[in-house]
């Protein structure tokens, strides 16, 4: 393997760049754009045992550093992806894919996942107890050690493949659940996913998104996602996925430096669809520029 290579979960990447759930589809529409096998994996469009239309709109508003966005898992429901997503995903990417799965209910998180879990094409799944657009699920599993242990049990006792649960901000203690997780049988860690966030229209003055309160992502939260991602690489003994404000090589090698094993890259599709392209071919010469050999070696560095 080359010098970009990392080992997630059993499983090789050629590089550590993962764009993130919810920014990349189900890949074939950035396949118009580019090769997506030049990517490590993606993460699909967060799934659900139902088909979702999500929430109603205005849906997505700009802000200072980032964006805020309460879409609420719009997808055509497990059935629909197995039958018609992955197939056609199939003829334009050749290397595994991370199925991200939301729920409302644990029994729901464990339907979705047994039915993917004989689909070749899933390599890992990612399990969504952090999603704060959704009522009565998503991250009322997340802020919650016991209930994310129960998610993580019912899901791990139907797969065969490596499960890594996917953790809110939105809490005090970060550790605590990330450790909760992995007692359970977590393969993996990633986060943060979004922090909650909320803009008001001065001249209506009403929020600008109907759902008052949506994902705060983009640039701004970096800071936060370094620190969490350190605070729980410390803490646990399995993988750790990066992921919040990442949009250059410098971020993914700060973040993997913090503990990481491979980054998701989320926002930073939104503005640039070809970012995790560019961002993989900057890798190289910004390792270069600090005098790293192979990015693994910087796996959790920092003290």
């Amino acid at each position: 393997m080359g010098r970009l290579s990392v080992n997630l979960c059993g499983i090789e990447l050629d590089n550590p760049v993962i764009p993130a759930s919810g920014t990349f589809g189900f890949g074939y529409e950035f396949a118009e754009l580019y090769d997506i096998n030049c990517l490590g994996t993606f993460s699909f469009k967060g799934t659900t045992k139902d088909g979702r239309f999500g929430n109603p709109t205005p849906r997505i508003a700009e802000c200072t550093a980032g964006m805020i966005n309460a879409v609420g898992l719009q997808n055509p429901g497990v059935e629909k992806v197995i039958s018609e997503e992955l197939p056609k995903l199939k003829k334009c990417f050749s290397k595994p894919v991370m199925a991200n799965v939301s729920g409302f209910s644990v029994d729901d998180y464990a339907y979705t996942c047994e039915k993917l879990d004989s689909e070749e094409q899933i390599g890992w799944f990612e399990v969504n107890v952090s999603c704060p657009n959704v009522h009565g699920g998503g991250m009322s599993f997340g802020t919650d050690p016991k209930a994310a242990a129960e998610v993580t049990k019912a899901v791990k006792a139907v797969t065969t493949k490596p499960v890594i649960v996917k953790l809110s901000p939105n809490v005090t203690d970060i550790v605590s659940i990330a450790k909760a997780c992995e007692d359970a049988g977590a393969d993996g860690i990633s986060l943060i996913n979004t922090m909650l966030g909320m803009r008001i229209d001065l001249n209506r003055r009403i929020p600008v998104i109907k759902n008052k309160m949506g994902g705060f992502s983009g640039p701004a939260i970096f800071p936060v996602a370094v620190r969490m991602v350190y605070q729980v690489s410390k803490a646990v003994k399995i993988p750790v996925i990066g992921m919040g404000g990442v949009s250059t090589a410098e971020d993914v090698i700060e973040m993997m430096m913090a503990g990481a094993t491979a980054v998701e890259i989320g926002a930073a599709n939104l503005i640039n669809p070809f970012a995790c392209r560019d961002i993989i071919s900057e890798l190289p010469n910004t390792l270069d520029k600090y005098k790293i050999n192979e990015i693994k070696d910087i796996i959790g560095v920092v003290e």
